[in-house]
């Protein structure tokens, strides 16, 4: 269904404790953040409707960006010629050139073991036909019902960085906020996105909700940082030297536990 067809205002879009990408990009034009009508600290609610650009017009931006390809069963791709697949493939091939340094830099006898962390939605698969499908409107029952019948395609240049990096015997790890009863869609995801490289429990974290593990101090109330940064501590303490950390969110790298973050561009949602 197109967006265009289902206009709902902000305040009544599902949240999973993030912005839908419509209301960032006004947050960007307004200088402050907020959502919903409603400022978060420090930052000035929109004086008049003249500070927020119009709902329908980013979203033009948005698909314009990602080079919008509707195939004729409706659904929605961002194109390989695209600004956005420009971006991140020039992003992937910072990091392969900057991690290949780093590996002739440590030399072929090392004590350490690197690594990489590397999240997922929108930094190793990409959302945009799911996101266009809901509208931006996200709710987890349409989350589980896409994950379970529907595999995303991998964003542009990181099955060949990420595969590179392990055939280089850098360990990959993926972090997620998905969460644990999603994990066997989001391996089959990987697995038939070109990701060659390990997801076994070890080397793929979700979200346990329910039991979350011990090592995370903050337990069933962990922020996406603590998460985040509470795991890549966990790894750390396995030995591993975390050489980059990638993701799509901010929040996906503060914290610290890696020598190097790399941001993904995401102009859809926002995750505090």
């Amino acid at each position: 269904m197109s967006p265009r067809t289902s206009r709902r205002p902000l305040s009544a879009l599902p949240r999973r404790g993030r912005i839908a990408a419509v209301g960032v990009a006004a947050v960007l034009a307004g200088g402050g953040l907020f959502g919903a009508g409603q400022a978060t600290a420090g930052n000035a609610v929109p004086a008049t409707d003249r500070e927020i650009p119009n709902l329908d017009t980013v979203k033009d931006r948005i698909e314009a960006y990602y080079g919008d390809v509707e195939t004729g069963d409706g659904e929605h791709h961002a194109s390989p010629r695209s600004n956005y697949a420009k971006q991140v493939r020039g992003i992937a091939d910072r990091a392969r050139t900057e991690l290949a340094g780093e590996l002739a830099a440590r030399g072929e006898k090392r004590d350490d073991r690197p690594a990489i962390v590397l999240d997922v939605d929108d930094t190793t698969l990409l959302t945009y036909n799911f996101e266009r499908r809901v509208d931006y409107a996200f709710s987890d029952e349409a989350q589980d019902e896409y994950l379970r019948t529907t595999d995303m395609p991998a964003v542009f240049g990181m099955p060949e960085l990420v595969n590179w990096a392990h055939d280089k015997g850098v360990e990959v790890f993926f972090l997620t906020g998905r969460k644990e009863h999603q994990r066997d869609w989001s391996v089959r995801n990987l697995k038939n996105a070109g990701y060659e490289v390990p997801t076994d429990r070890g080397h793929f974290f979700l979200k346990d909700e329910k039991n979350p593990p011990p090592y995370l101090e903050c337990g069933t109330d962990c922020t996406t940082v603590e998460y985040k940064s509470g795991t890549r501590a966990h790894i750390e303490s396995g030995g591993y030297d975390i050489v980059g950390s990638f993701g799509d969110q901010h929040s996906d790298l503060r914290g610290g536990h890696a020598e190097r973050t790399y941001k993904l561009p995401n102009p859809m949602y926002y995750l505090p």
